[in-house]
């Protein structure tokens, strides 16, 4: 349904340093990068996230949440793992969640300025 989705931030490069981190392991890279954005997909295509600083931009409220897709267990650990080094807090480490189904293996994490974004192992039946 969506083709994309942008996201407010309050310090660009702070921000797109994280973003950097958490979807390199997933494939995803910095597909543009402008004064006061930056666009991120698959190498070559089109951008399917762009982040863009707005001082005056507030965390997002309850409800809000990002799922990104990873390929394997160690994708989502790095993932996680790259979230926290680079100014993520933790809402939950990489591992199954059986309430969501028997083979749903994610992290939760909230990037810099408090957005909720997850990572989740998509298996294919």
């Amino acid at each position: 349904m969506f083709s994309h989705i942008s996201l407010g931030v309050t310090d660009l490069d702070r921000s797109a340093a994280f973003y950097d981190a958490i979807l390199a392991p997933l494939g995803q890279v910095r597909v543009w990068d402008v004064s006061g954005g930056v666009g991120y997909g698959e190498p070559g295509g089109p951008d399917r996230l762009a982040l863009f600083e707005r001082p005056d931009t507030h965390a997002a409220g309850p409800g809000f949440h990002l799922g990104f897709v990873a390929t394997s267990k160690e994708a989502v650990h790095a993932f996680h793992d790259g979230a926290l080094t680079h100014g993520g807090k933790d809402e939950g480490g990489p591992g199954p969640r059986p309430r969501y189904g028997a083979s749903y293996y994610a992290a939760f994490v909230r990037d810099p300025d408090g957005h909720k974004l997850e990572v989740k192992l998509h298996s294919r039946p």
